[in-house]
């Protein structure tokens, strides 16, 4: 059974008309258990005001700043989040799940979190819609409780992850691998540990063979106990943001590769949901639910 975090401190928090579509995430939720992908008994709620793991990333300053509501006008500006108490309380709860989902994924081989993907935030301050960095706290948290060894971030939003590559640019014990839009946000790259840029308007069949050297490469090589998937949709033609022209069959078939392999190598993974920008939000709950359906079919058929 696919065990996924989700809350619904998830949505209902920014203004109406905001272009980051909060709504996908009930609207995911609904068409799975609609389908029967998933049943409500897979549905867990995260923690809502646990810092505890969070304290393992970020900076104590960082975090007393957001508590107190003292963020410096630019430093809300580059979040490009407007500030609130509810905000911070949605990113705790979101950062939890994170965390919770891969304990589960360590048990049930595979898990997710509805939300989270939040890679652009630093361990000193947020940007690009990220305040806290789920995989990085989650990855923190599995290794000081020696949970895993060596942990593998397959980071395939359109946009660089940016916070995470700089998080464990020393780390030896986290692989980062970012593929991603080479003339997307952000303009100032950090150095993954593999980061491939892609040219715009890449289509399937090169993103996808690149994908396959990729992790071709990678695993026998760093050999993971565990993987943290971002699986952005943003890479997806109709995208608005994400300048890419892979068809809905081309990230179905990324993340089959990324699941599959998963699987065939024993490796527990958990997926978050990142980036997602097309007009019409159908494309986007259609984009995100196939992530669903390909891991329920390669874990559990």
């Amino acid at each position: 059974m696919l065990q996924i975090a989700y809350s619904e401190y998830y949505h209902h928090v920014l203004p109406l008309g905001h272009r980051f579509p909060m709504s996908k995430y009930p609207l995911i939720v609904q068409q799975l258990l609609r389908e029967g992908t998933i049943t409500e008994h897979g549905l867990f709620e995260p923690e809502k005001d646990n810092l505890e793991h969070i304290k393992r990333t970020h900076t104590a300053d960082y975090i007393t700043k957001l508590q107190s509501g003292k963020l410096e006008r630019l430093e809300e500006r580059k979040i490009g989040f407007p500030y609130s108490v509810r905000l911070l309380e949605r990113e705790i709860n979101i950062m939890n799940g994170t965390v919770a989902a891969a304990e589960k994924a360590l048990t049930n081989g595979v898990s997710f979190n509805i939300a989270g993907g939040t890679h652009h935030a630093y361990h000193n301050r947020g940007e690009g819609f990220c305040i806290f960095n789920d995989i990085a706290v989650a990855s923190h948290y599995l290794l000081e409780k020696n949970e895993v060894n060596k942990i593998l971030v397959i980071d395939l939003d359109v946009h660089q992850g940016n916070g995470t590559a700089k998080i464990f640019e020393n780390d030896p014990r986290v692989f980062t691998f970012s593929m991603h839009g080479a003339h997307n946000y952000p303009f100032k790259k950090e150095c993954s540990d593999l980061d491939i840029g892609l040219a715009n308007y890449t289509r399937d069949h090169e993103y996808l063979d690149l994908l396959e050297q990729a992790l071709d490469r990678i695993i026998p090589i760093f050999r993971p106990d565990f993987i943290f998937y971002q699986s952005g949709v943003d890479v997806l033609e109709t995208d608005k943001l994400g300048k890419m022209s892979l068809t809905m069959a081309g990230c179905k078939k990324r993340d089959e590769l990324v699941l599959q392999t998963a699987f065939d190598n024993d490796i527990p993974l958990t997926a978050v949901m990142g980036g997602g920008y097309s007009p019409d939000i159908k494309i986007i709950v259609e984009a995100h639910c196939n992530t669903y359906r390909l891991a329920k079919e390669i874990w559990f058929s």
